[in-house]
């Protein structure tokens, strides 16, 4: 099943087994199932600490890792290729006893959780999102007994997609209940299991000591902002809801200077792996929702805690645009999406469209056209605004309908999925319908500002004005990256723009030592 170097890796991270580690597999006579027999094959051939046994199961193809000496179970339904091949082997390390890098005050909530726990997530092996959250549920299955994760491939398994009606991944069902839709970390788990979590998060939080410089965001910019900060001697901290924003949903990366391709998941990795090198206090799944000055500066979450800082970095990136007409909210996740990479194995021969005609729109198009039956691109100008390669490939594909003058009206379904879209010609004023099984929304970025309205001027569009320096309306509140009124939202521009900040930051702190009592590096 593996090809000879990636045995010889997986025998390299197997030898970090400390205790034995039991497969149990269910399989048939499917193709499938016989490739899954091949790769548990191949396992225990890479470690005597790994046995494997056969037995029927509730799902087929599917092979479970279980800890014998304390019962955890984690369970692979499906072939776990692709993204989920990490996932694979970090369930192996994590049962055979190999440290879980979570910190220890979180693991031990985790081994006190009351009940039982059962977590079903259906996932498609394309997905970028979707190896974050089934590595989430399975270190928390590898901490307590009580609780188990099933990766389900919902291209495999689609008849339990239609009768669950899942259109979107990674869908997390809890004790077969709908839990989560989307990207969902340990502490947010947590945080909805354990309802006096995020109490205690806000007391933690609240006695620290005020930064030199706070960085709110953690994607590129944030990053770089915050190992310049340290590099300087400052006392840096990041407050973000999760590491990487968008870029963790970026499939493939080639204009990333020096590298000449990479993954979004890869980058947000060494992203966060670089920036824990120095002394940077990284608060994750915390979101701002004010900012004042009293003296200091002081940002308070969502969760009630208030974070004080004598410079701020405002580095809260962007987030999809959405296309508010009617039904759009009510079929998010039923036909609605925003990842053509997540979510289009569900769409497997079915009629789909694509909002947008810009680069992001037609690649989605084009990406799609291999997996669905018919993709209608329906861009709102006259013309579309995709580079003219991209344009002719998408021409030249005999199952890409191309509409420009095309304004979305309306979502339309049947209460539990999408059925349909109605746009108007712009041309000729009419109203037309186009009969479709989902909709992907490729039309752009709007910035993550709400919570900065009256705060710091801001473009009609709501991006931060910022000067060279990174600074915005207010002295010793800078902004960085696609937050920000700079144009060209790419990410290494956002990580200098964050350099840039980080310095002007510390520019600022020592014009104004006297007030700040912070030293040059």
């Amino acid at each position: 099943m593996l090809d000879a170097n990636v045995k010889n890796q997986l025998k390299t991270y197997l030898q970090n087994l400390k205790r034995p580690v039991e497969l149990v597999v269910s399989a048939d006579d499917s193709n499938k199932a016989k490739e899954l027999s091949s790769l548990a094959q191949d396992i225990v051939d890479s470690s005597d600490l790994v046995s494997v046994t056969y037995q029927q199961g509730k799902r087929t193809p599917s092979m479970s890792v279980i800890n014998p000496q304390n019962g955890t179970n984690i369970t692979f339904a499906g072939l776990p290729m692709g993204h989920e091949f990490t996932s694979l082997v970090l369930a192996l390390l994590h049962s055979g006893g190999h440290p879980i890098k979570l910190d220890e005050q979180v693991i031990e909530q985790i081994r006190q959780l009351p009940g039982e726990f059962h977590f079903e997530t259906y996932v498609s092996l394309s997905c970028q999102t979707c190896p974050e959250v089934i590595q989430a549920l399975n270190m928390m299955a590898a901490i307590n007994p009580n609780i188990t994760n099933v990766m389900i491939d919902g291209a495999l398994f689609q008849e339990e997609v239609t009768d669950r009606n899942i259109m979107s991944v990674p869908s997390v069902f809890l004790n077969g209940e709908a839990f989560s839709v989307g990207a969902i970390s340990v502490v947010e788990v947590l945080n909805k299991l354990d309802k006096n979590a995020a109490g205690r998060q806000a007391e933690q939080l609240n006695q620290k000591s005020a930064f030199d410089m706070l960085v709110v965001g953690g994607g590129p910019a944030g990053a770089a902002a915050a190992i310049y900060s340290a590099r300087k001697g400052l006392n840096t901290g990041i407050v973000a809801d999760k590491f990487g924003g968008q870029v963790a949903e970026t499939v493939g990366i080639e204009n990333f200077i020096s590298v000449s391709k990479t993954e979004g998941p890869k980058l947000v990795a060494n992203l966060e792996a670089h920036v824990k090198d120095y002394d940077v206090d990284i608060m994750a799944n915390q979101r701002a929702l004010s900012l004042a000055k009293n003296g200091l500066f002081d940002v308070t979450l969502e969760s009630g805690a208030t974070l004080s800082s004598k410079t701020v970095l405002l580095a809260t990136g962007a987030r999809w645009r959405e296309m508010n007409v009617p039904g759009e909210q009510e079929y998010r996740g039923k036909g609605v999406a925003y990842c053509p990479h997540c979510d289009g194995p569900l769409f497997k021969g079915k009629r789909v469209a694509v909002i947008g005609g810009g680069n992001s729109g037609i690649e989605a198009a084009i990406d799609l056209a291999n997996i669905v039956e018919h993709v209608t691109v329906l861009e709102f100008d006259s013309k579309l605004r995709a580079d003219e390669v991209l344009q002719r490939k998408a021409k030249s594909m005999g199952n890409i309908t191309i509409i420009t003058q095309a304004q979305t009206t309306e979502v339309k379904g049947d209460g539990t999925r999408v059925s349909s879209l109605i746009y108007t010609d712009r041309a000729s004023g009419e109203s037309k319908e186009v009969i479709l099984a989902g909709i992907f929304v490729q039309i752009g970025l709007v910035p993550n500002t709400e919570w900065l309205k009256g705060v710091v001027d801001m473009t009609p569009r709501g991006e931060i004005i910022v000067d060279e320096r990174g600074q915005t309306s207010i002295p010793g509140v800078f902004a960085a990256g696609d937050v920000t009124h700079t144009p060209y939202k790419q990410i290494i521009i956002a990580m200098g723009s964050g350099a840039t900040a980080s310095l002007g930051a510390f520019d600022y702190l020592i014009r104004h030592s006297e007030e700040t009592d912070v030293k040059a590096a």
